[in-house]
């Protein structure tokens, strides 16, 4: 699985360019005589389907572009005091060899209680189309998941809980004046009072092990010269939304304090979690794992609604998408062990 890590870091895969590293993956599942299912630069094995409830073991492939500031090649796998650097190698290479090995494992095991499938998914990054949720629409409709894990980078500790994401786009009118004359209506003005009010809104019934509505202005953008009072004022805002709200209801609460048309861009980027009470989690507890509610977004936003999910993998976000990122090869090969042991754990739960 070292090997293999090191091969996927040499080999590009920016989201939805991701054939080269497909190819590969695809190859190691039918060298391993696993079935194999090919969507887009999605790569899938689901066993000939029984009775036996489907758990889906996942990953994503793709990466997102390097930035400035490497010191290292990203596309040259580099070994140094046992950290493995390069591209992709935290995110997510660790937990997407971690899923694979467990896969091999699992799938080869006589008798478990549920069945296992892998699905190393492409355009992650990008919350793409093309990715988890053409599984979800081409693949779980006949092969219905009764639960996910979902590889990330999360210190191999339980993400019970993921918020989703909801961009919207807010614009404000005024009138066009001169600046000199003080005359017309300025929308940079009319936005500010909706902005403080986005900065220091607090959500009601929040819950504390799914996380909190959390609102940011990300981009602001108007005027068109130093000299003319601006008309419009457009602003970009991130709501991340946890699984006590809807983000319907989230966006009537927004509507109603702010005086902006306020449109969002998606509605499909949901949140998901898994109850503490799963075989799953508590196989984790057991096994000294601890759970927490994460801030960031993976491919369960897109996994069929309903679906009890479990982010979990070596190496650390905070790493993620940053110049020389890295994963220790330790994290690895223990992520492994322990993954392995902790899905043992809770089949011998369910028996």
């Amino acid at each position: 699985m070292i090997d293999l890590l090191k091969q996927l870091i040499a080999t590009q895969s920016f989201s939805r360019q991701e054939d080269m590293t497909a190819d590969i993956i695809e190859e190691v599942l039918r060298t391993a005589g696993r079935p194999v299912l090919r969507l887009g630069n999605n790569v899938v094995s689901i066993p000939e389907r029984d009775a036996r409830p489907l758990w889906l073991l996942n990953s994503h492939h793709d990466t997102v572009q390097p930035g400035g500031g490497w010191t290292h090649d990203p596309f040259m796998p580099t070994v140094i005091d046992g950290r493995l650097y390069g591209l992709g190698s935290n995110d997510a290479g660790g937990a997407l060899v971690m899923m694979l090995a467990a896969y091999l494992h699992m799938s080869a095991q006589p008798d478990t209680p549920v069945q296992f499938a892998f699905a190393a998914t492409a355009e992650e990054e990008v919350s793409g189309d093309g990715g988890m949720a053409l599984l979800t629409r081409e693949v779980f409709t006949t092969h219905p998941l009764s639960c996910a894990l979902v590889g990330e980078p999360t210190q191999m500790q339980m993400a019970v809980a993921e918020r989703g994401l909801m961009v919207l786009d807010c614009t404000w009118y005024g009138r066009t004046g001169h600046a000199a004359r003080k005359e017309g209506i300025n929308a940079i003005y009319a936005a500010l009072a909706d902005i403080e009010w986005f900065r220091t809104f607090q959500f009601a019934d929040t819950n504390g092990d799914l996380g909190e509505v959390s609102m940011t202005v990300t981009q602001i953008n108007a005027g068109t010269q130093h000299n003319v009072v601006p008309d419009v004022c457009t602003a970009v805002v991130d709501v991340r939304v946890p699984g006590s709200h809807t983000h319907e209801d989230v966006l009537a609460i927004i509507r109603e304090h702010v005086s902006c048309d306020c449109q969002p861009r998606s509605m499909r980027l949901r949140s998901s979690a898994i109850s503490l009470d799963h075989p799953l989690v508590q196989a984790g507890i057991a096994l000294g794992m601890q759970t927490y509610a994460s801030p960031t977004m993976s491919d369960q936003a897109l996994l069929p609604v309903g679906v009890p999910s479990l982010k979990i993998g070596p190496g650390n976000s905070a790493r993620s998408h940053t110049p020389d990122e890295w994963i220790g090869i330790d994290e690895v090969e223990s992520g492994i062990a322990t993954f392995i042991h902790l899905l043992e754990a809770t089949m011998r739960s369910l028996q």
